[in-house]
């Protein structure tokens, strides 16, 4: 047993998409049933303005603006609304939170984490392939994503520009890879996946909590800088394109929670 975990190449990522296919296709099909739902409907209001304002007057006052619903008129900004920033972002930090809560503490809390050391697999290892799984998992629902919303394209009148849908998914997986690295950073600090969960939660809760209050008025405007939401969206990606330079923020924040993660987990006792 220990050859093979040592001797075959990233045999913990392997073996830990292989037991969640089950999971992640249906995460898939949520994915897909979401953009479904919700791109299509999208040529119901185009050709009639006059639907999206009755949609926005609809809303009680604020609502609109933290909801980033003002530009539902356009395909950028409908899709934008309705799943990149909503929908999308709340599937994406779930299943970042169930995964990265699971991936270390979870296995700590069940007993299987002693197991896996006792095969001879390094403590890096382990935080290296786990984390491995949960972002490849986070990065098939990004390319499932783009894949839909470009098939959609033409049907729904969105008539979004394809570098354009790469970098508003690539925005999307990198809120779910922030939230994935705080729960994986702090489940294999503490060991603990109720900690976990409540980081990776609490990340993206706060990133969109200062995104929606920053869209309030000029006055609180500067709260935009402290939130990973909207350095992921703020420039909107679907119409103007990424802001790479904010993504890079990003992925790179990711790693460093990942590396501090690893440290502490390599030096503190596992819990029995």
């Amino acid at each position: 047993m220990s050859q093979n975990m040592t001797g075959s190449f990233l045999p913990l990522t392997r073996r830990n998409l292989a037991d969640s296919w089950r999971g992640l296709l249906g995460w898939t099909a949520g994915v897909t049933g979401a953009i479904f739902l919700y791109v299509p409907l999208y040529s119901s209001f185009s050709g009639d303005n006059a639907g999206f304002e009755d949609i926005i007057a609809s809303l009680p006052d604020g609502l609109a603006s933290t909801l980033g619903f003002q530009d539902l008129a356009s395909g950028a900004g409908y899709v934008q609304a309705t799943y990149l920033g909503l929908i999308g972002f709340v599937l994406f930090t779930i299943a970042a939170t169930l995964w990265s809560s699971a991936a270390i503490a979870g296995d700590e809390e069940s007993g299987s984490l002693e197991l896996t050391l006792a095969h001879g697999v390094s403590r890096v290892q382990i935080m290296a392939e786990r984390s491995l799984g949960v972002i490849l998992r986070l990065l098939w629902l990004s390319i499932v994503s783009a894949l839909l919303i470009l098939a959609l394209n033409d049907s729904s009148g969105i008539d979004l520009e394809p570098a354009h849908v790469i970098g508003g998914c690539a925005a999307l997986f990198g809120v779910g890879v922030l939230a994935a690295s705080f729960g994986l950073a702090v489940g294999a600090i503490t060991g603990r996946r109720s900690f976990a969960s409540a980081a990776a939660a609490g990340i993206s809760l706060l990133g969109y909590i200062l995104n929606s209050l920053g869209n309030q008025s000029a006055d609180v405007e500067w709260l935009h800088n402290l939130s990973p939401y909207y350095w992921a969206f703020g420039n909107s990606p679907l119409s103007e394109g990424a802001d790479w330079g904010a993504l890079g923020l990003i992925f790179g924040i990711s790693a460093v929670m990942l590396v501090l993660g690893g440290f502490v987990f390599n030096r503190r006792d596992v819990s029995a």
